[in-house]
């Protein structure tokens, strides 16, 4: 079972973007050094992406065989393809369509206008049949709302309360309204679990989750790793850190 959540802070958010793609990197090479293909769940948003975008500058970038890398999202938009909010592609942008990936490893999340047409619950569920066979799951990323909602799970929503792996969901509180997403369930099953986040916005939400939440409140308290869950923060997310929360010296 994973023990109390680590938080590492950073001096501000290019630094934390920076410092958590050569943390990607290291996690990745280690895994592959013992013959397993890992298996990552990624992020979208401001910081998910510029980590990307620094993983793809990085000298470290071809250390990773990325053929041998299976990549999921851990939610996305269900708008068309070519919307530049989706975040496959904004990640593709990053980093992806750089490296040579596997096409059969890299599983996106159906579009508005793929092969299930508008029905977003065909396409949850074709996707859930992709993370019902896999094994494991070696890492999810989410970045985290002021709510304190991860993936598309926000608070007091069904899809927190969902059992299933991967859930249709609608009238988002925050644009646009659907959308498909992990599951606590699902992001459980990771082996690690990295929240990494930025901002005073997030700051109340940061200290409540680490402070003790309920998850139906507050999802990001329910995200955790079987056998490590890391806050990756910015001074600004951890300014209202409750005593008594251990941390990383700044980096």
């Amino acid at each position: 079972m994973s023990g109390a959540p680590e938080v590492v802070i950073h001096a501000n958010p290019d630094l934390l973007a920076a410092t958590t793609a050569a943390r990607l990197v290291t996690k990745l090479v280690d895994i592959q050094s013992t013959g397993r293909i890992p298996v990552v769940a990624l992020t979208g948003g401001g910081v998910g992406i510029s980590t990307l975008a620094h993983l793809n500058d990085s000298p470290a970038r071809d250390a990773v065989d990325w053929s041998r890398v299976e990549i999921l999202w851990g939610d996305e938009r269900f708008v068309p393809s070519s919307d530049p909010e989706r975040n496959a592609g904004q990640a593709m942008d990053a980093l992806l369509s750089r490296v040579n990936v596997d096409p059969a490893r890299v599983h996106v999340m159906a579009p508005a206008d793929g092969e299930f047409g508008d029905d977003v619950d065909a396409a949850a569920a074709a996707y859930a049949d992709i993370v019902d066979g896999l094994e494991t799951i070696d890492l999810v990323m989410l970045g985290m709302g002021p709510e304190g909602h991860v993936a598309s799970v926000f608070p007091e929503s069904p899809a927190v309360y969902d059992t299933r792996s991967v859930v249709a969901v609608r009238n988002c509180p925050k644009p646009p309204p659907t959308r498909i997403s992990l599951t606590l369930p699902t992001i459980r099953r990771a082996t690690d679990v990295w929240i990494i986040t930025a901002g005073t916005a997030k700051a109340a939400a940061v200290a409540l989750a680490l402070g003790g939440a309920g998850e139906v409140a507050l999802p990001a308290a329910g995200a955790t790793g079987r056998a490590r869950t890391l806050y990756l923060l910015d001074r600004e997310s951890a300014s209202a850190l409750p005593a008594g929360i251990s941390r990383a010296p700044v980096s």
